[in-house]
C-alpha cells in the first residue's frame, strides 16, 4: 500500500458540504471521497504517474 501524506486544506464551505454530500451518497468518507475525484482527474488527464513494479 501506498504511503499517506496529510496536509491541511482550505476549502469553501458551500464546495465541502456538497463533497460530503456525494461521499455519502457513495458510501465513502469525505478523505476518500477527495482522494478518489483527484485520482480520477489525474487518470483522465494523464497525469497520474505509472507506478513501476519491483523486479
Amino acid at each position: 500500500m501506498s504511503k499517506k501524506k496529510a496536509f491541511a486544506l482550505r476549502i469553501n464551505e458551500d464546495l465541502m458540504k456538497a463533497v460530503e454530500k456525494w461521499a455519502a451518497d457513495e458510501f465513502r468518507s469525505t478523505n476518500g471521497q477527495i482522494e478518489w475525484m483527484l485520482s480520477k482527474s489525474l487518470k483522465e488527464a494523464k497525469r497520474l504517474p505509472n507506478k513501476k513494479l519491483p523486479s
